[in-house]
C-alpha cells in the first residue's frame, strides 16, 4: 500500500526537495496534505500536480485565491495555523514531514504526535524550543521521530545496530559557512548577499544565514541532545569545509562511525521517508576520488559567538532555548531586511537571553507565549 504523506511547509526549499524525492517513488508515496505559508502560486501548482486530499494556506489573505484556483480539484482547502493543526487528526495520514521554518512548526508537529502520526523532522526548532515536552509526548504515544537534518540523519544512521552500546560523544560537522576564517572586523562589513552565498548547500534564506553565524550548528546541538538523549558535554562541533562527512559517533571503545555523502538534502529526506529501507534513486552519487582530501578545524567561537550562546541556553534549560530561538529569528529577519549588521545578530540574542527571566514552560501554549514575549521585548530594546 502507498504511504500517505502530510507535507508541512511544501513551498519552501526543503518542501520542494521533498516533493522531488516523492517524485522518485510514485508507487510508494501519495501526497495527502500540502501546506504553505504565503506562496499561494506555488502551493496551487503543487496541489494541481499532486492532488492531495487537503491543502492549507497559513496566511488567511491568500485563502480565496487558493480556494478559487482549486475549485475543480477534488481537495479541501483550509487557511490558518489552527486549520493545519486540526488537519493533523486526519486518520488517512501515515507520516508527517515537517519542513516548516522556525517556531511555526511547533504546534502542528505536537498535534501530529498527539494523533500518533510518525514524524520526519526537518524543523529543528521544534526540539530546540520544546525538546523535553516533544520527546516525552512521542514516547508516551509510541511515535517515532526520524531526523531529516543531514547531521542528525547521519547520527541516526550511525546508531543503527548499536543499541546498548555506550556513546562517548557525538560529533556534529559544520561547513563553516561563507565566512569561515573571517575576522570580526571583516564580519562587521559582511553583506546579506555574501551571507546568502553558501559554499556547499542549497537552502532557504533563514537557515543559510544561521549557517553563516554558526547558529544553525548551535540549534543542531540542542536538537541532538533531545533526539539522542545525550548530555550536552558529549556533543562536539567540528568544522569540515567539504561537507561530505555529515556527522560522526564515537563509542566508548574509541571506534568512530561516520556517514558520508554528497551535500544533497534529498538523501536524508528519502532516508526518513523510506526508513528502514534504502531504495535506489536517480540522485547524484558520492565518489571518494572527487574528494581526495578531508580537512577539519575547531569552530571559531570568538568570531561566531552564536554557537556558544546555544550551548549556554541549552545548559540553562527551561525557557532559555526558546528565548534563543525567538531572538535569533527576529535578528536574522532584521539582517535580511538590512536593518542590522551581521555582527549585531549575536548581540541581539545575547541581550535577549540576559533580559528575559528564567521560567519553566510545561505546555505548548506556554512556549508560544515565551516566543511572543521575546519578540515584543526585542522590538522594545532595539528601538531604544
Amino acid at each position: 500500500m502507498k504511504r500517505n504523506i502530510a507535507l508541512l511547509g511544501s513551498t519552501g526549499s526543503m518542501g520542494t526537495q521533498a516533493l522531488q524525492v516523492i517524485d522518485q517513488f510514485p508507487d510508494i508515496f501519495e501526497v495527502e496534505l500540502l501546506s504553505g505559508y504565503s506562496n499561494s502560486d506555488l502551493l496551487i501548482q503543487q496541489a494541481q500536480k499532486y492532488k492531495p486530499n487537503a491543502v492549507v494556506i497559513i496566511d488567511d489573505s491568500h485563502y480565496l485565491k487558493v480556494k478559487n484556483a482549486l475549485v475543480k480539484e477534488d481537495c479541501k482547502v483550509f487557511s490558518g495555523m489552527k486549520s493545519l493543526i486540526e488537519c493533523m487528526s486526519m486518520d488517512s495520514i501515515d507520516m508527517a514531514l515537517s519542513c516548516i521554518v522556525g517556531i511555526a512548526g511547533l504546534a502542528p508537529v505536537y498535534a501530529a504526535i498527539e494523533n500518533e502520526i510518525p514524524i520526519a523532522l526537518a524543523n529543528k526548532e521544534t526540539l530546540v524550543v520544546a525538546g523535553e515536552l516533544m520527546m516525552q509526548k512521542a514516547k508516551e504515544k509510541h511515535v517515532p521521530i526520524i531526523p531529516v537534518d543531514s547531521e542528525h540523519s547521519a547520527i541516526f544512521q550511525c546508531l543503527i545496530g548499536e543499541q546498548g552500546n555506550e556513546i562517548a560523544k557525538i560529533i556534529l560537522t559544520a561547513s563553516g559557512g561563507p565566512f569561515r576564517g573571517k575576522s570580526i572586523a571583516e564580519l562587521e562589513k559582511a553583506t546579506c548577499k555574501q551571507a546568502l552565498k553558501h559554499p556547499n548547500w542549497n537552502m532557504g534564506n533563514k537557515i543559510t544565514i544561521d549557517s553563516a553565524t554558526l547558529m544553525n550548528k548551535g540549534l543542531e546541538v540542542i536538537e541532538a541532545k533531545w533526539l539522542f538523549n545525550i548530555n550536552l558535554d558529549k556533543i562536539e562541533v567540528i568544522v569540515h569545509p567539504q561537507s561530505i562527512i555529515h556527522s560522526l559517533v564515537q563509542f566508548i571503545d574509541g571506534s568512530v562511525k561516520a556517514q558520508l555523502g554528497v551535500p544533497d538534502m534529498k538523501l536524508p529526506i528519502q532516508y526518513a521517508l523510506t526508513f528502514p529501507q534504502r531504495m535506489n534513486n536517480e540522485f547524484s552519487r558520492f565518489n571518494l576520488t572527487d574528494y581526495p582530501t578531508f580537512t577539519f578545524e575547531k569552530p571559531d567561537t570568538n568570531s561566531f559567538p552564536c554557537l556558544s550562546l546555544a550551548y549556554q541556553a541549552s545548559k540553562a534549560g527551561g525557557n532559555k532555548p526558546c528565548v534563543l530561538n525567538a531572538a535569533n529569528e527576529v535578528a536574522v529577519a532584521k539582517f535580511l531586511s538590512g536593518k542590522i549588521k551581521f555582527t549585531d545578530i549575536p548581540k541581539m540574542i545575547e541581550k535577549a537571553l540576559e533580559r528575559i527571566p528564567f521560567s519553566q514552560p510545561e505546555m505548548i501554549e506556554e512556549y508560544l507565549e515565551v516566543d511572543r514575549e521575546v519578540r515584543k521585548t526585542i522590538c522594545e530594546f532595539s528601538q531604544s
